[in-house]
């Protein structure tokens, strides 16, 4: 008979990871909540609108997708408030969840963030969850040039470049394949930079 270290081993050979499945279209209905894309009050002197829309290889709208951001304080500095879930019409939190609607289209309020260090632009952190997709996505929306950008192919620069469309606003559009696909990362690090 053998001992449970053999044993172990044994089964543990035969264990198979679970394939990734699908997401959604659940998340719609579960993960949105009341002021989750009002990371700022609308009526916060320093609040921008951060907007655009979600299409998938065809060009067409995806209509079921959800996006988190992230984003530092106007001084570039790690936003560590409290009330992520909670919004008290007040504080600025950094985190925001929105879904995006029939047409594909979402929006956030939240304040412009400041460079995380010299020479360096300005940017949120942009989570991508999507139906059709095994792993959500992350990418940069950034608010300037950036060293960073310069590694990337200058046909899909303009990818990560949120650009100003009117006083104190500023889209994102995000394309999930195809031609003018958006750049996508891999996320490693501590998110510092």
């Amino acid at each position: 008979m053998p001992d449970r270290n053999d044993t172990g081993a044994a089964q543990g050979a035969r264990r198979l990871q679970t394939p990734s499945q699908t997401v959604g279209p659940f998340f719609g209905y579960a993960l949105p909540y009341e002021g989750g894309s009002e990371v700022a009050a609308p009526w916060n002197p320093e609040a921008i609108r951060f907007h655009g829309t979600v299409t998938d290889g065809a060009g067409e709208p995806v209509p079921d997708a959800l996006l988190e951001i992230w984003g530092a304080d106007a001084q570039g500095r790690p936003i560590d408030a409290r009330g992520s879930l909670h919004r008290d019409g007040h504080t600025v939190t950094g985190f925001g969840r929105a879904a995006v609607d029939r047409d594909g289209h979402y929006a956030f309020t939240t304040v412009q963030p400041g460079a995380p260090a010299p020479g360096r632009a300005p940017y949120l952190l942009v989570t991508v969850f999507a139906r059709g997709l095994l792993h959500h996505l992350f990418t940069r929306a950034y608010f300037g040039d950036d060293p960073f950008l310069q590694t990337i192919a200058e046909d899909r620069r303009d990818t990560l470049r949120a650009v100003r469309d009117g006083e104190r606003s500023y889209r994102f559009d995000i394309r999930l394949q195809g031609e003018g696909e958006t750049v996508f990362l891999d996320f490693i690090g501590d998110g510092r930079g």
